[in-house]
């Protein structure tokens, strides 16, 4: 019988994520949406067992076989072989195959390009094999690649909301159910502004774990006295007490105060109250910044330039950290004027270019 080659066209978004950070590893809430960004896969079919893979972006390919799978020094192709390893690991039979990857979320940003290939991946995958994952299925699968080819102790949000997003919503998320609902995002005559620093600092992965890993030394510290927690979304304010160590008390009281947050956040975001929500994500931006120290200087003074405008309601620092994008509630009518004075102020100031985006809210991966 003669193999018919099959051909996938895949897309997937990056995200942000408006409030809600750093808890998704503990358990938490967060409050993500995919963004009009996205990665794409050509995917086609072979008969022997080579994978040969082409990235547009970085203009260059790499080549393997199906059973030497394994993690690659130049990068990119983790996340493309990260998700084949997992299938695979399950058992799932799968031929040789050739993948063309490319994309418009801009990289080290913190709009989480990664998840967006490893989910564009799985959709081409899925729909080239007949796989009938679900979607859940899908976000768990890329998230385990993370974990297991990048290295990077990842929470299930990302490659969530890439796969779960919907025009015009925010997913509130529960990390520990995986209950989800979508909140309704009302900000008419508002725009989500992303500043990215151009700051994309080698730290972010090996702190992202050494966060989770304090994280976890506070909730055992916990459990000393309060054997019922499990994790720092079983932590009232007032247990924060037996955590002795000042550097795990912050980090772990951050995680406490940003739980309780998003959910009063979701209530201002059900009353319409965008001026509320915006003083939200001031006081996350500090949290992130003093408590859980994953800011640098870059991101500190973008939100210190955007709080005295009278079009912003609200900025903080976006994604695992030590680099990114700042998010931004701006008033519609003053985003050119916004964009001018920031950029203008970073170059001034800092000596750097500022990339500034506006982040329309779109829908979860699709088969083109």
């Amino acid at each position: 019988m003669t193999h018919i080659a099959k051909t996938i066209l895949s897309r997937s978004p990056g995200r942000i994520n408006l409030i809600g950070e750093h808890t998704d590893y503990n358990n938490g809430f967060v409050l993500p949406a995919a963004i009009d960004k996205a990665a794409y896969i050509r995917f086609t079919t072979r008969e022997d067992n080579k994978i040969l893979l082409t990235s547009r972006d970085y203009q260059t390919t790499h080549e393997t076989t199906l059973e030497a799978v394994a993690p690659s020094d130049k990068g990119w192709p983790n996340y493309l072989l990260g998700v084949v390893d997992q299938l695979l690991k399950k058992g799932i039979p799968l031929t040789g195959f050739e993948a063309e990857v490319w994309g418009d979320v801009p990289a080290g940003a913190g709009l989480s390009s990664s998840a967006a290939v490893e989910c564009a991946m799985l959709i081409a995958l899925d729909a080239a094999y007949g796989l009938g994952m679900t979607r859940m299925e899908m976000a768990q699968t890329a998230q385990a690649a993370e974990h297991a080819f990048a290295g990077v102790k990842v929470g299930i949000m990302d490659p969530f909301a890439s796969l779960f997003g919907k025009e015009g919503h925010v997913i509130r998320l529960d990390c520990r159910s995986l209950e989800y609902e979508y909140v309704p995002f009302h900000a008419e005559g508002y725009r989500l502004v992303l500043c990215d620093s151009g700051v994309h600092h080698s730290l972010a992965s090996s702190e992202y774990n050494v966060r989770r890993h304090q994280c976890e030394t506070g909730v055992a510290a916990i459990q000393q006295i309060h054997p019922e927690v499990k994790s720092l979304r079983d932590v009232l304010p007032s247990m924060l007490k037996e955590i002795k160590d000042p550097i795990i008390y912050n980090r772990c009281k951050y995680v406490v105060e940003e739980n309780l947050r998003l959910v009063a956040a979701c209530e201002d975001l059900e009353k319409n109250d965008l001026v509320a929500f915006g003083q939200k994500l001031y006081k996350t931006h500090d949290g992130l910044s003093r408590l859980y120290e994953v800011s640098c200087p870059e991101l500190d003074f973008l939100v210190e330039k955007a709080k005295p405008q009278e079009m912003v309601l609200g900025a903080r620092m976006m994604g695992g950290g030590f680099g990114g994008c700042t998010l931004n509630l701006v008033k519609a009518d003053g985003v050119d004027v916004f964009r001018e004075r920031m950029t203008e102020a970073y170059q001034k100031e800092l000596g750097k270019t500022l990339k500034v985006y506006v982040a329309n809210i779109g829908n979860g991966g699709n088969v083109l």
